[in-house]
């Protein structure tokens, strides 16, 4: 990629910087013209040319996903989650929801896949979803640090991929990995630490934004998810408060991840696959693996 295409990309990153700072607000194309340094006329087609989605599109897409999220986590009411959203009328954010969805607010809020953890969580049952205890080898990463909600690492991840392509990194069919420093009930939200990561294409030699990092081998529990990102906090409840106490195993000194096996742009948030990785301490004493490199307990 030469250098004007990286300008460019660099333009449009601000531009989704903006978005995610700015959701619960007025967003216009005129502003975020002026955010990009672009022509009013013409940066809207260059957007949508290089990101592969209109503008309407990736905001309609995040104000739904904090939506979700908002009705999945929290009791605040529906009326004001579609205000947020950037919708006059309930009925209206209603439909759009269900489009996205697959259910209205208030039937998703009651019976969205998070509904079916904490009932599981509730009633103490580890059975109640599939986890595999597989080893795992370990995995040299490149990847872009993101600080703040676990549910912006898609920010990261729009730079960590421009940055790949800019530096020809960017090896046939990555793997895109979440990994998540912080306890997320702990740790306040603007200073969560996470990585977006990928694999790259075999000796790399990535220089910034990109840093690279290790996801150390051995035991893993697999939880495969299939749903929102934003209902995920109650698959991580259950996992680590039901399914780890009756396992008989312990948690490793390194930090969870997350494998996204499809891609929310191509898929509806109802579709969505995730593998959800828990290290484990080894069961006969093979050795503990290694934290990251650069990381250590919050």
């Amino acid at each position: 990629m030469n250098s004007s295409t990286q300008l460019y990309e660099a333009r449009l990153n601000r531009v989704v910087d903006h978005i995610y700072a700015n959701l619960d607000d007025t967003i216009t194309i005129e502003n975020l013209a002026e955010v990009a340094c672009l022509s009013p006329y013409h940066w809207h087609r260059i957007y949508t040319a290089m990101r592969g989605e209109t503008i309407a599109t990736t905001i309609r897409r995040l104000r739904l996903l904090r939506a979700a999220e908002r009705l999945a986590n929290s009791a605040m009411a529906i009326r004001e989650i579609a205000g947020l959203a950037g919708y006059s009328a309930v009925e209206a954010f209603g439909r759009a929801f269900k489009d996205a969805y697959g259910s209205a607010p208030a039937e998703y809020r009651a019976r969205g896949s998070h509904a079916a953890f904490a009932r599981a969580e509730a009633r103490g049952d580890e059975t109640a979803f599939p986890v595999l205890i597989e080893p795992a080898s370990a995995l040299q990463l490149v990847g872009v640090a993101h600080r703040g909600s676990y549910m912006q690492i898609d920010q990261a991840f729009g730079t960590l991929f421009g940055a790949l392509a800019a530096q020809s990194l960017l090896g046939t069919g990555p793997r895109m990995i979440g990994l998540f420093m912080d306890d997320p009930d702990l740790v306040p939200q603007e200073a969560l630490r996470s990585i977006a990561c990928a694999t790259a294409a075999p000796g790399a030699s990535p220089a910034p934004p990109l840093v690279t990092t290790t996801i150390a081998g051995g035991a893993h529990a697999r939880l495969r998810y299939k749903g929102p990102y934003a209902d995920m906090r109650g698959a991580y409840r259950w996992l680590m408060g039901v399914w780890l106490p009756a396992s008989g195993r312990e948690a490793a000194n390194a930090p969870i991840f997350e494998e996204y096996l499809n891609n929310p742009r191509d898929v509806a948030p109802t579709e969505l696959l995730t593998d959800i990785y828990l290290p484990l301490q080894p069961a006969d004493n093979e050795g503990q693996p290694a934290m990251p490199a650069g990381f250590g307990p919050p």
